[in-house]
Formats: C-alpha cells, sequence, structure tokens
C-alpha cells in the first residue's frame, strides 16, 4: 500500500494551502473513511497534473498557435428577431 497523507501532509507536499484542499475536495480524487479523510502518493500526482497548464504561445508551447484567418464558423449569421419574419398573405 502507499503512504496515505493528511490534509497538512497533503497540502505541504503539493505546495497549497490546507484550505484550497478542503474546499476543493469534491473534485479532487481522495480516499475517505467515516470522516477521515486521506490522499495516496497517486491521488497527489492526479491532483498536480489536474491544474497542470503548457503554454499555448510562445517558444515553450507545445501545440503550434493556431494560424491566423477567419474563424470557422464566421460565416454563419443570426436570426433575425421574433416578428421579423415576412408573412405571407
Amino acid at each position: 500500500m502507499t503512504g496515505r497523507h493528511t490534509y497538512s501532509e497533503a497540502a505541504v507536499i503539493l505546495r497549497v494551502e490546507e484550505s484550497w484542499l478542503r474546499r476543493h475536495i469534491k473534485s479532487l480524487p481522495h480516499s475517505k473513511k467515516g470522516r477521515k479523510v486521506t490522499f495516496s502518493d497517486e491521488d497527489l500526482d492526479r491532483i498536480d497534473a489536474l491544474h497542470h497548464h503548457e503554454p499555448t504561445t510562445g517558444p515553450l508551447a507545445i501545440v503550434p498557435a493556431p494560424s491566423k484567418g477567419p474563424h470557422p464558423m464566421a460565416h454563419l449569421r443570426p436570426l433575425p428577431p421574433r416578428g421579423a419574419a415576412v408573412r405571407a398573405s
């Protein structure tokens, strides 16, 4: 079995406030037995990966920036307002 960490231990490892972990617990991987919440090493790795961001532009970008050009939906136009439709007599 891997190491189990309490809120305070996990906060130190992740370098976040313990209150942040408590506020976001519903969206974070964790184990709960009764009222006792613990984080495994794998949980902490997943939390770190969930909040990892890569640059999208610049020299460190892994994915090249989208090419400049018209937006793919630029040809779409909004519908006319209700009641403005031409009625046949």
